[in-house]
């Protein structure tokens, strides 16, 4: 499966982005990861095919992540964001079920990452 991001760009405190990721074919969880300069990378949000919704504490209110499965494509709006959300923002996809979404080992598949600027 090949993914491909985009939507990264520089953006003050408060403000809001879209990152978007097209998959070449459709999978069972869509999700989206982060890696901040010199920190580990770390969840963000995940999707099921039928759009069971996943969030880690630090974004939970203020992303929305969602996808069109006959796009093969996932979303994530980000608003209200920090300067603590700024990193290289990666999508990953993944064909099984799993009890839960949040560790990098649940999906098979990454794109290039796409980076996120958020200025104070």
């Amino acid at each position: 499966v090949q993914l491909q991001a985009s939507g990264g760009g520089l953006v003050q405190a408060g403000g809001s982005l879209r990152l978007s990721c097209a998959a070449s074919r459709g999978t069972y969880v869509m999700g989206w990861f982060r890696q901040a300069p010199g920190k580990a990378r770390e969840f963000v949000a995940a999707i099921t095919r039928n759009t069971r919704t996943y969030y880690s504490d630090s974004v939970k209110g203020r992303f929305t992540i969602s996808r069109d499965n006959a796009k093969n494509t996932v979303n994530l709006h980000m608003n209200s964001l920090k300067p603590e959300d700024t990193a290289t923002y990666y999508c990953a996809v993944g064909s099984k079920y799993r009890d839960t979404y949040d560790y990098a080992e649940s999906y098979d598949y990454w794109g290039q990452g796409t980076l996120v600027t958020v200025s104070s």
